[in-house]
């Protein structure tokens, strides 16, 4: 009876609702809704708490920040669901409360976006490579299974283009990338498109801190030409897929622009489908020939399926650590 009754009265509180109505709709740090509120930090660090508590909301450190967001399952995330379809669409203090959430996305999205502003290659690197993105994604939509994407990660997700891009056909979808500054640009666009199924996370791709088998859509868009060891970040994405899932690879086929190492700080020029396939078919998955995307600098789209489950008994689920 308690796991129904700590979410409810965690909610039954004025503040604590319109906490959960902003959560919903995105992730926030403190100072953001003390901002958006017009509260002290004080108060509404006790609010928060009490719907961590109640299992309402989710708390991610992130630096010495705290992101706060809706709880995806359990009862405070079914009880949080009703509340807000039961409050009316038009009431004032939470349309207030939306408007002045917007302010503050669009100034967060200001701030992180003039620390690009003398690099933009540093954020938008298809841009910057004069990459046809659009053909790309096209490319990868082509070759993912139709319908519904199930658990999506982005390995990687820099500013958030391809959470933008298949979030909306996702169960759920976790971003995750090393920079704050991206992750900041990442939450802007999808918390502008409104995107609530969306969340992104502070983690090194190459340890990545979430169980075995918890995605059935892993996806590395540009990212294994920054990796010291690409082969050990595949591995991680081959741990991370769900049986019956997917792992996907966009990135540089092999080059000779040793300019890109030297500029962009690229690890290696391109990778090869040999190199791509060799510790994903290592880890069990079936791997398809690449698609090229032709252009000044060629792209491979890689794909691998993982096995479906069978009645084999599994090995015990391990969590990468972090330091």
């Amino acid at each position: 009876m308690e796991q129904v009754l700590a979410p409810l009265r965690a909610i039954a509180e004025p503040t604590r609702l319109r906490l959960v109505a902003l959560c919903a709709a995105g992730e926030w740090c403190v100072s953001d809704l003390t901002e958006i509120l017009g509260q002290s930090q004080p108060r509404l660090s006790r609010h928060l708490k009490l719907l961590c508590d109640g299992g309402v909301l989710v708390r991610q450190p992130e630096g010495a920040t705290v992101w706060f967001r809706l709880a995806k399952d359990g009862p405070g995330a079914a009880l949080a669901a009703a509340a807000l379809a039961a409050l009316p669409s038009d009431d004032p203090t939470r349309a207030a409360d939306r408007r002045r959430a917007a302010a503050r996305a669009a100034e967060r999205a200001r701030e992180a976006l003039a620390a690009f502003r003398d690099n933009p290659a540093a954020w938008d690197e298809m841009r910057a490579l004069d990459l046809p993105a659009r053909a790309i994604e096209e490319a990868l939509l082509a070759r993912l299974p139709k319908g519904r994407l199930g658990r999506l990660l982005d390995i990687g997700c820099g500013t958030g283009r391809m959470l933008a891009l298949l979030g909306p056909r996702a169960e759920s979808a976790l971003g995750i990338d090393l920079s704050r500054r991206m992750l900041a640009l990442a939450r802007t666009r999808i918390a502008e498109q409104g995107i609530a199924n969306c969340s992104v996370r502070q983690a090194d791709m190459a340890r990545i801190p979430l169980p075995d088998a918890s995605f059935d859509l892993v996806l590395l868009c540009m990212v294994l030409h920054y990796a010291d060891d690409p082969a050990s970040v595949l591995a991680e994405a081959a741990r991370l897929v769900a049986p019956g899932g997917t792992v996907a690879v966009i990135d540089l086929a092999p080059h000779r622009r040793d300019d890109l190492i030297r500029r962009l700080a690229h690890t290696t020029a391109g990778l090869s489908a040999a190199e791509v396939a060799r510790p994903l078919a290592a880890a069990g998955l079936a791997v398809s020939p690449p698609v090229t995307v032709g252009g000044a600098l060629p792209v491979l789209i890689h794909l691998a399926a993982a096995h479906a489950a069978t009645t084999a008994p599994r090995a015990e689920p391990r969590t990468a650590s972090v330091p």
